[in-house]
């Protein structure tokens, strides 16, 4: 089930409706979250529900047993539990296949073939985002930065909480824990702006990114060999606006519905396209998995505590983990790999200078842009026989274009979208949010039948696949 399927339209409001029945007793309330979360997630493969549990029954227990423990040693064997479990998990579904690949290369010379080995399980839908969440949980305890959850209902509610279960964004314990202990905030501010957030997402979704994928980006990277450099380079455009909408749409439906159940999410996106260098890209663009990793694995390395070197080692194997939880496939290992260089280069910039004359400021919005945009190939390619074509026909320099004026209007509307000022986009919510529910009513269904009229299907959102 999408968010947005059809299948998501029946399924939400009967849920805020079974939920408004048991609002006031906490006991069902939770279990109410509970049970749909698991439904929700198991409309797509109801065996893997069984991962999530499995998690969920570990961290719990192991977070109370490490709290309740004074004995180091021990607590260090608790925490290796945790994360041997969680990651070798992922290890299994996600990463056994391409380490395999890995190693028959250095296997062939030796006449051995380990094609016997593979497996053939699909991906858990949503792995590497709860065991991101889960992780993070056992090692704020560890830290003594976080108490435990007594109720196992209420940590179960917190990892599978379906709004952001499948694609984020990464819920820390210390933020969502405390709002389930509370009766959550439900008004009918709270609301309108959820439904806002929620169709506001559907429009990134469904107008313009999957407009632009099916209109071009899909067809150019899949035969890059018949389109002239022009139409390469636009597809790049595309797909950078591309993801940027299909993923900050996802992260702004999650947000919303999760506000219409009282509950408030993390910020996960806030224009990373007009960042001055690649640092400041980074504390703009899916702000929750940049802020696990730097706590949790780039401190953990040592962060900048150390000489120039050992920093920059940090920094290339932070990005380079990083760019590896996106994939298993080298070309999100060298997606990991540039961006790592990126941040190592831009060390030297301490803060964004927001003071620079104008024409500076859009100088370094121009080229940052664009060095992300050259990460978009290794992320969007197939294979690098795919990359080597693209860059190939890049680098021809070749004229004329076959795409429809379509594309260029839809890519023209991400573009606005994005760099629309958040005073400008945070007064027209409050204007419309005031307005009255049977207008506001009219405008929603009529945004339906447009997202009925463009959709291409139910395209899954690219995130899905991490």
């Amino acid at each position: 089930m999408n968010f947005n399927s059809p299948e998501y339209f029946f399924f939400l409001p009967i849920t805020l409706v079974i939920y408004a029945m048991v609002f006031r007793r906490e006991m069902l309330r939770d279990s109410w979250l509970l049970a749909i979360s698991y439904f929700f997630y198991m409309s797509w493969n109801w065996k893997y529900a069984s991962l999530i549990l499995l998690s969920t029954v570990i961290d719990h227990y192991v977070g109370r047993a490490m709290h309740a423990s004074n004995d180091p040693k021990h607590r260090k064997r608790l925490l290796i539990l945790s994360m041997v479990s969680n990651l070798g998990l992922l290890a299994v579904f996600k990463y056994y296949n391409f380490f395999l690949e890995v190693g028959q290369v250095a296997a062939g010379p030796l006449g051995l073939d380990l094609a016997f080995l593979r497996h053939e399980l699909l991906l858990p839908v949503g792995i590497s985002f709860y065991t991101f969440q889960t992780m993070s949980y056992t090692l704020d305890i560890y830290r003594r930065e976080l108490e435990p959850e007594p109720s196992f209902l209420k940590f179960s509610v917190f990892v599978s909480f379906f709004p952001q279960l499948v694609a984020g964004p990464i819920v820390r314990a210390a933020d969502f824990l405390p709002q389930l202990r509370r009766t959550p905030e439900v008004t009918k501010e709270r609301v309108h702006d959820g439904l806002r957030l929620v169709f506001q997402g559907l429009f990134k979704k469904i107008v313009v990114a999957d407009l632009l994928a099916g209109l071009g980006v899909d067809a150019i990277f899949a035969r890059p060999g018949d389109f002239s450099s022009i139409d390469l380079l636009f597809a790049l455009y595309g797909y950078s606006f591309q993801i940027y909408c299909d993923f900050s749409g996802y992260s702004d439906i999650a947000i919303g519905t999760a506000r219409i159940f009282g509950f408030e999410l993390t910020k996960n996106f806030d224009r990373p396209y007009l960042a001055q260098n690649v640092r400041e890209f980074w504390a703009r663009w899916h702000i929750s998995l940049s802020t696990w990793l730097r706590d949790y694995l780039y401190i953990s390395l040592g962060g900048n505590r150390g000489t120039p070197r050992r920093t920059h080692f940090n920094l290339l194997m932070t990005m380079l983990l990083g760019g590896l939880w996106h994939g298993a496939a080298m070309n999100f290992v060298l997606w990991g790999a540039w961006h790592g260089l990126l941040l190592v280069f831009a060390r030297g910039s301490t803060k964004f200078d927001t003071e620079a004359p104008a024409h500076v400021i859009v100088r370094r919005r121009l080229l940052t842009f664009h060095l992300v945009v050259v990460s978009w190939l290794l992320f969007r390619v197939t294979s690098m026989q795919n990359f080597l074509d693209y860059s190939s026909g890049l680098l021809r320099l070749s004229a004329g274009t076959q795409l429809s004026p379509m594309y260029y209007a839809v890519l023209g509307v991400g573009v606005v979208l994005h760099v629309i000022p958040q005073s400008t986009a945070a007064g027209w919510g409050h204007r419309w949010c005031a307005l009255p529910a049977p207008v506001q009513a009219v405008v929603y269904a009529g945004c339906l039948l447009l997202f009925a009229g463009l959709s291409l299907g139910t395209p899954s959102f690219i995130y899905f696949q991490f």
